[in-house]
């Protein structure tokens, strides 16, 4: 294979060349000899993976799933109350919905026109009215969202589950994310910070990609046949166990080794599943597909079902066309609407395939954006950023359906009753993943990290 005499260094120089996938040279520095090998939760869990639906820019509360008539009688009045110390732009009067709620399912949970498919689910859901946050720019904001830090750089979250659970398929990365946008914050977003850098999110493609391009970089090797690839582990392997019994173990080489072995198994493996021509027409017309309008994202959230039953833990998407997507400071209702439209028929098809499969039960499916959008107007038609309380929703993975928790004022500006924060969320989200927040930590620096900082609150009263 190789001409000899030739240095260890040398071989693994050569044969890195070889092998695409998820910023390997990164994963060089790793100390443990099998990373992501299964570990056992600190308790019995709910969930066995997360599936994020990152609606990217902050949809709007009061004109999605946070009913409030009063916004309507009193459109076009001031605000009652102060508003926010700090506020991103100065905005004017109340602003009703330009849409109709309705309640749905047994549980009677109050919907918008704006998703009509998604409505059809909602029994399924669990909607948190009461979410916080305490940064208004979108930067900060992402960053909290991600990290639990809207300052530093730290691990995003899908890097504090593999780092804490390990993969249920040795063939792939724990963490994948889809289409990310790379504004505010970009790969900080689903990097590992100082977690080992095998805990990074491995991207398909970005924003600005259509999803049907959205590949893993130098996922294949036009250079080399596979059967070349393999004698060339195959011969590292020999010189790592010659150089071994004169040195004895060396984790970091072995650590190396493996990141070798995971991306040329990678090289099969990811396209198998990117590879959406097995799923029947059925299927794919249950995520829009057929339609122009659903199948951009359509197709990262099938793909996301497939990664999910493939063995991932962290399964990102991302709903943002190189832009800020959901941010309508002005033109609302157009806005609002072009966004529903591209989103609601594929998450709807997403639960109700996860559903129909026996997945539901232990994926939890979580949904939202960075913030959401203040009941007052901003220019004629929009509405600005706001922190102070907006909704997002959870479903399956040990999720009580069905359920609205907490509330906003009567305006949707102030989370007031049973408030949710950030850190409250994250601590929530790794409970249902069997992970104890104040456990899960990583030393570094002389300090015990972890994904909730010093605080956080694991919101019980969401757990069936």
């Amino acid at each position: 294979m190789f001409d000899a005499p030739i240095s260890r260094r040398r071989a693994l120089t050569t044969a890195a060349a070889g092998f695409g996938s998820l910023a390997l040279s990164s994963l060089l520095a790793e100390t443990a000899p099998d990373p992501l090998a299964v570990r056992m939760p600190h308790f019995a869990a709910k969930a066995k993976r997360i599936i994020f639906i990152f609606l990217s820019g902050g949809p709007s509360q009061v004109d999605t799933f946070d009913y409030k008539p009063l916004l309507a009688r009193d459109d076009g009045k001031p605000f009652p109350f102060d508003k926010p110390r700090v506020q991103f732009n100065s905005t004017g009067n109340l602003l009703k919905s330009p849409w109709t709620f309705k309640q749905y399912g047994q549980s009677g949970l109050w919907v918008s026109d704006l998703f009509p498919k998604l409505a059809e689910s909602v029994d399924d859901l669990c909607m948190i009215n009461s979410v916080y946050g305490t940064n208004p720019a979108h930067g900060g904001a992402v960053m909290k969202l991600h990290t639990g830090s809207d300052n530093f750089v730290r691990p995003s979250i899908g890097s504090w589950v593999s780092y804490g659970l390990g993969t249920e398929n040795g063939n792939l990365p724990a963490f994948v994310t889809i289409c990310p946008t790379l504004a505010f914050g970009g790969i900080n977003n689903w990097s590992s910070a100082f977690l080992p850098a095998v805990y990074q999110g491995t991207p398909l493609g970005n924003a600005s990609v259509p999803s049907a391009q959205a590949k893993v970089k130098y996922i294949s090797n036009s250079r080399l046949s596979r059967e070349i690839q393999q004698l060339q582990l195959d011969r590292l392997k020999q010189l790592n166990r010659e150089h071994q019994t004169q040195t004895g173990p060396e984790a970091s080489l072995e650590a190396r080794i493996n990141s070798f072995e995971l991306a040329f198994r990678m090289q099969s493996e990811i396209p198998r599943v990117e590879d959406l021509s097995s799923e029947s027409e059925a299927t794919q017309k249950l995520y829009g597909l057929d339609n122009p309008v659903n199948a951009n994202f359509g197709r990262m959230c099938l793909m996301a079902r497939r990664f999910a039953e493939a063995g991932v833990r962290f399964i990102q998407v991302t709903h943002n066309d190189n832009k800020v997507q959901w941010d309508q400071h002005s033109d609302l209702k157009d806005g609002h609407e072009k966004n529903a439209r591209e989103v609601d028929l594929p998450i709807a098809g997403l639960l109700q395939d996860l559903k129909t499969r026996g997945l539901l039960e232990d994926t939890l499916v979580w949904c939202g954006g960075e913030f959401g959008r203040t009941p007052t107007a901003e220019g004629t038609n929009g509405r600005d950023h706001n922190p102070e309380g907006f909704t997002m929703w959870l479903a399956g993975g040990g999720i009580k359906g069905g359920l609205r928790y907490g509330s906003t004022d009567d305006y949707g500006y102030f989370a007031t009753e049973n408030k949710v924060h950030i850190h409250d969320l994250h601590a929530t989200i790794l409970h249902l993943m069997g992970l104890d927040h104040e456990r899960l930590t990583y030393r570094y620096a002389g300090r015990d990290f972890r994904l909730t900082d010093v605080e956080g609150n694991v919101v019980r009263e969401l757990f069936a």
